[in-house]
């Protein structure tokens, strides 16, 4: 009798339990600032320490940037956070057209979509996340509150900073096409990036910063060629819903396409400029 009105009870009891709504779905924020290091080439030996002083406080807005990641179990949207230009009270219109837009990353279909507006027209970028071979290690450190893993990788130098712009890859890419009509068949050097990366098991989700991704645990540390970027502090499950969607607005385009559009009116404003002066 005993055991029958023990059963009864616990039928009871657990009844509501699964009776209510499923528990609030895994989500958190992750803040990380970046900073890189200011490439001043063979002309920088020529200035002085205030010139070179002088040039970073212009370039700071560049050089030092705040990001926020969005996640939960599958999905992530990562952002910069705009600041003011420290010299002109203006934001670095510039430097804008060639940053990395809002983005969204699926890391179970395998999905990215990231909205990049270049010279005023909007572009929707879709295409697959970057593929990283990384290497596992038993190196340790502590981030903040975490135990991180380290993990390295080695991975083109192209496909890191797709959304940005040089004129030496202009050049890079001139160079290639002439060798190619020239019938020469020698496949070009690809620069490479040696990336490390700290990631930790306490937060089980393979996401990350920008284009890393793919460890069994939330990155909260990366170094890439001139560039460090530092989680600052995770909020897991926050009070109000984290509402994680892809970015829907701007002509669709895949990362190579886009790299190609911005070449060809950058070396347009450069042809354009030359007739000018000529």
């Amino acid at each position: 009798m005993k055991a029958i009105l023990l059963t009864i009870t616990l039928f009871f009891v657990t009844l509501p339990m699964s009776l209510q709504p499923e528990a609030q779905e895994f989500q958190g924020k992750a803040y990380y600032a970046s900073k890189s290091k200011m490439e001043l080439g063979s002309w920088g030996a020529r200035m002085s320490e205030a010139q070179k002083k002088e040039t970073y406080a212009r370039l700071k807005n560049r050089l030092e940037k705040t990001y926020i990641l969005d996640f939960n179990k599958t999905e992530s949207v990562f952002n910069e956070e705009v600041k003011m230009d420290a010299m002109s009270g203006a934001t670095d219109t510039w430097g804008a057209n060639f940053a990395r837009g809002e983005q969204y990353k699926n890391v179970k279909e395998n999905q990215l979509v990231q909205s990049q507006e270049f010279y005023g027209k909007k572009f929707l970028v879709k295409d697959k996340l970057q593929e990283i071979d990384w290497q596992m290690g038993s190196e340790t450190k502590q981030v903040g509150k975490y135990t991180t893993f380290k993990a390295t990788a080695s991975v083109p130098t192209a496909d890191l900073t797709w959304y940005d712009f040089s004129w030496g890859d202009l050049r890079t890419a001139q160079a290639s096409d002439t060798a190619s009509a020239d019938g020469e068949t020698a496949e070009p050097e690809v620069p490479m990036t040696e990336v490390e990366a700290w990631y930790t098991l306490q937060i089980p989700v393979s996401h990350g910063p920008g284009e890393y991704w793919g460890l069994p645990g939330l990155i909260l540390e990366v170094s890439a060629g001139n560039m460090t970027m530092l989680c600052s502090k995770v909020v897991i499950n926050p009070g109000e819903s984290i509402v994680i969607e892809a970015p829907d607005k701007g002509k669709e385009i895949t990362k190579a396409d886009y790299q190609s559009t911005v070449r060809t009116k950058m070396q347009e404003m450069r042809d354009n400029r030359g007739r000018r002066r000529g």
